[in-house]
Order: structure tokens, then C-alpha cells, then sequence
């Protein structure tokens, strides 16, 4: 690798001067790296979800305590992507990258050996620090190249929508054949790969410095108010909506907020200059996004519950029933999408394919006590092709209005929604199905019949809020015109 030039560093506002653009085979090199790391990350996050049970009879845990293996890692990574991905602006993307890699890495080994529920809770806040880091700044590393935006967008959707469903198979097939223990050594050899090849294949950039835009007073605000928040709405299912620790903590999480909001606009150097919410195709994608993914909280997690509480499944069966849903997510967006795009526009794109996701929600709606495989869950499986469709085009909106400074922010804007849609789906979702659960219980209701009440009131709170996502999507997202299909045959991967 060649060394920096030796010209001096820019002065604070200054525009940097344009590195010497990579060949090809280095573009596709550093594509190939940022989307392994990103699905590792996304695999980490779902691949404990089937390995809970496991977990809690190794470990001893609590019942309440054991939700804190998912809670501690979506608090600090929810909490941190914006901050973290204006530094990646101002220090470098690529030493904001690295670093998290390094930390995520070192945090999973940690997980792997943790013998105690203190020891890995705080083991699974690192890992949550660790992506943060290096989630918050991927999107702004792929984007930056528009030769080939079309696919790393398509790569890079696909580590997060079928990533999910592959962590679940993967998850369960670790607990089953190996120890729950495996799902974190898996990281280890993933991570340090990672490392090495993003050393030499990511483009170097020096970030505008922190004198551009360290607005240390700002980063308190939206850290502490981010994470306060997410913290307030994980702990919902403990404490209830109208206690006073939810609405005492919700209230200062929002005026944390609210005090970032007018330290932005106020500020001479803004960690998030309020100008990049000025297009409504940015801040629409955002707001889609969190709706949609606090419904498909429903599908991936839900879903799997009922496989196993109520029909019986092994955690390895039931990763191996989520896998028809991963399989036709991976091959619209790698096959599929871009060139739907290229052709429709992302627009029309995003609006089909939250149309089919709320078909399969409809359906799950509907659920019998004793579903059949076939014909009750499969079909449900293929109508999941609609997330490889809308996450793409989602993907493209939410960074459209980003240049070359504001890239690092917008990406963890658009991750922070998704975090935050992540938290209320947690939230709000298994509440109102425990609830009705209870309360069908309560009746008499056999077992089984209770959680499956419980688990179809969740799958309509989820369908309705995809109608949301459809609507704020149709209201606000501008119409991007069709390509001709020469650029069409050129942007699709």
C-alpha cells in the first residue's frame, strides 16, 4: 500500500482533496470486505435468539435478565451509530472501520469465554459498541463510489435483510451440534480476516478533522438521549407503558433530544447539520424504515417463537424452517433488485415490496393453533422476498441526499432508524402479545391456543404498520424517473 502524501493535512472546512481512484478489482475487493463485516454484525444480532434457552440453563439467568443478552448489545449500537458515523466523517471512515472490527472482535471472544450473566451482558454491550462503529460508517464507504453503487447497495441490503434468517439457521444449528458458546468463537476467525483484508483493500481517506465539526456538547445530547430512549422501550415489557420508570425516563430522553435538535441548529459546527433532513427522500426512507423494521420484528422473532412453543421445533429445525425466507431475500437482492430499480425507479420499487410484505403478515395474521409447514408458514417464507426488494430501494433513498462529507452521517442515520425500529418492535410487539396471551389464558385457553392468540395480535399490529410505512412511503418519497435501458443493463449487478 502506498504511503500518504506529503502534502499537509486540509484546515478545518476545507474540502479534502480527491484520493486517486481504485482499479476495479480494489473496489470490488473492498465491497467483498465491508459486506462480510456487515453480515457478521447482522448475523450477531439474530444468532442468539435461538440459542437463548441454551444460554439461560448454562448460565443461570433470570428470566428478566436474560432479555438483557439481546438488550445490552441494541442499546450501545442504537445509541452510538450517529455519533459514531459523523466521527468516521471527521477522523476517517476507514480508522472508524477498522477500530470497531478490532473492538467487536476482541468483545466476541470475551462472549465465547463469559462463565457468568454479568460477564457476557457486558461482553454483548461491547460487541454493540464495536458495531457502531464500524456499521455506521460501511454504507458511507460504498457509496462514495458511484461506478458501482448499484451493486454494493444490492451486496449490502442483502447482509441485512437475509442475514437475519441465516443467523437463525446458523444459530441453531451451533447450539444443537457444538454449545450456544460457538456462536461467538464463530466471530473470531470472521473478524480477524476482516481486518486484514481492509487494511489493504479499503480506500484511504483522512476525514476533515475534528476541528470541523466536533461538537462535543451535541454528541452528550444525542448519545445520552438515544440511549436513554432505547433503554426506556426495551424495559417496556418489564415495567409496563404508564409506570413511572416509562414515562419518567421516556420524558428525558426526550428532552435530551430536543436539546440536540437546538444545539443543531445553533451550533457553528454541527454533528448533524439539520440540512441533510432538508430532502424528503432522506428523511421519508428514515421514517419508513423504522416502521418497517418494528414490524418484521414480528416475522423473524416471532415467528420463530411460535415454531418452537407452540408446534415443538428444535432451534435447529426452526432455522432450517426461517430458510426458505433467506434463500428468496438473497436472490431479489443480489438478482433482482437493482435492475428493477434501474427500470421502475426506487419508489416504485419500495411500494411493491411493502405491499407483499404486508400480504405476509396478512397471512400470519391467520395463523392456525396447529399449522401446516407447507401450506400455512411456506408461502409466508416466499412473500418475505418483498424485504429483498424494499430494503434496497429503502437503502438508496435514505443516502441519496448524502455528498462526500455528509456520507459517514447519513449512514448512521439510516442505521439509527433501523436500531430504533428494532427497539420498538421489541417493545411494543411482545407486550401486546404477552398481554393477550394473559389475558386468553386467564379464560382457560389451552397453552398452545394463548400464545398463538398472542402471537396473531402481534402479526396485526405489525401488518398495520407496514400500511403506515405504505402510505408515508406513497405521501412523502419523491418519483424517480425510469433509466433508459442501456444504463439500466449498466447499473444492475
Amino acid at each position: 500500500m502506498s504511503s500518504a502524501a506529503p502534502d499537509a493535512p486540509p484546515t478545518p472546512g476545507s474540502p479534502v482533496p480527491p484520493a486517486r481512484r481504485p482499479t476495479f478489482r480494489a473496489r470490488l475487493s473492498a465491497l467483498g470486505v465491508i459486506a462480510t463485516s456487515m453480515l457478521m454484525i447482522v448475523l450477531d444480532g439474530s444468532i442468539v435468539t435461538v440459542a437463548m434457552p441454551a444460554i439461560q440453563d448454562d448460565l443461570g439467568f433470570s428470566p428478566a435478565g436474560l432479555s438483557w443478552v439481546v438488550n445490552a448489545y441494541l442499546i450501545a449500537f442504537g445509541s452510538l451509530l450517529l455519533l459514531a458515523g459523523r466521527l468516521g466523517d471527521l477522523i476517517g471512515r476507514k480508522p472508524m472501520f477498522l477500530s470497531g472490527i478490532l473492538l467487536f472482535t476482541a468483545a466476541s471472544l470475551v462472549a465465547a469465554a463469559a462463565g457468568s450473566p454479568a460477564v457476557l451482558i457486558a461482553a454483548r454491550f461491547a460487541q454493540g459498541v464495536g458495531s457502531a462503529m464500524s456499521a455506521a460508517v460501511a454504507l458511507g464507504i460504498l457509496v462514495t463510489e458511484p461506478a458501482e453503487r448499484a451493486r454494493a447497495i444490492a451486496v449490502f441490503s442483502f447482509t441485512g435483510a437475509a442475514g437475519a434468517s441465516i443467523g437463525q439457521v446458523l444459530g441453531g444449528v451451533l447450539t444443537d451440534a457444538l454449545t450456544w458458546h460457538w456462536i461467538f468463537f464463530i466471530n473470531l476467525p470472521i473478524g480477524l480476516a476482516v481486518l486484514l483484508v481492509a487494511v489493504r483493500v479499503l480506500p484511504a481517506d483522512r476525514g476533515r478533522g475534528l476541528a470541523a465539526g466536533a461538537d462535543v456538547a451535541g454528541a452528550l445530547l444525542v448519545t445520552a438521549g438515544l440511549m436513554l430512549g432505547i433503554y426506556t422501550v426495551v424495559g417496556v415489557e418489564t415495567y409496563g407503558w404508564v409506570s413511572a420508570h416509562t414515562l419518567g425516563l421516556g420524558a428525558l430522553a426526550l428532552a435530551l433530544l430536543a436539546g440536540f435538535v437546538l444545539r443543531q441548529a445553533t451550533a457553528p459546527t454541527p454533528l448533524m447539520p439539520l440540512r441533510i433532513l432538508r430532502s424528503r427522500n432522506v428523511s421519508g426512507a428514515n421514517v419508513v424504515q423504522m416502521l418497517m423494521v418494528a414490524a418484521l420484528f414480528s416475522f423473524q422473532i416471532i415467528v420463530a417463537l411460535y415454531l418452537q412453543k407452540v408446534l415443538g421445533y428444535g432451534a435447529a429445525a426452526t432455522g432450517l424452517a426461517m430458510l426458505p425466507a433467506a434463500v428468496v431475500i438473497g436472490a431479489v437482492t443480489l438478482g433482482l433488485s437493482a435492475r428493477l430499480v434501474a427500470r421502475f425507479g426506487e419508489r416504485a420499487v419500495l411500494l411493491t415490496g411493502i405491499g407483499l410484505l404486508i400480504a405476509a403478515l396478512g397471512l400470519l395474521a391467520r395463523l392456525p393453533v396447529r399449522a401446516d409447514y407447507v401450506t400455512d408458514l411456506l408461502p409466508v417464507m416466499l412473500l418475505a422476498a418483498g424485504f429483498g426488494l424494499a430494503l434496497p430501494a429503502l437503502t438508496s433513498l435514505g443516502m441519496s441526499g448524502a455528498g462526500e462529507d455528509d456520507a459517514g452521517l447519513a449512514s448512521g442515520l439510516f442505521n439509527t432508524t433501523q436500531q430504533i425500529g428494532m427497539a420498538l418492535g421489541v417493545a411494543v410487539l411482545s407486550t401486546l402479545a404477552a398481554g393477550r396471551t394473559e389475558a386468553l389464558t386467564a379464560t382457560g385457553r389451552p397453552s398452545a391456543e394463548a400464545l398463538t392468540g398472542g402471537y396473531r395480535l402481534a402479526f396485526t399490529i405489525g401488518a398495520a404498520l407496514l400500511v403506515t410505512a405504505f402510505a408515508v412511503a406513497f405521501l412523502t418519497l419523491r418519483r424517480e424517473r425510469a433509466a433508459a435501458p442501456d444504463q439500466a443493463g449498466a447499473t444492475a449487478p
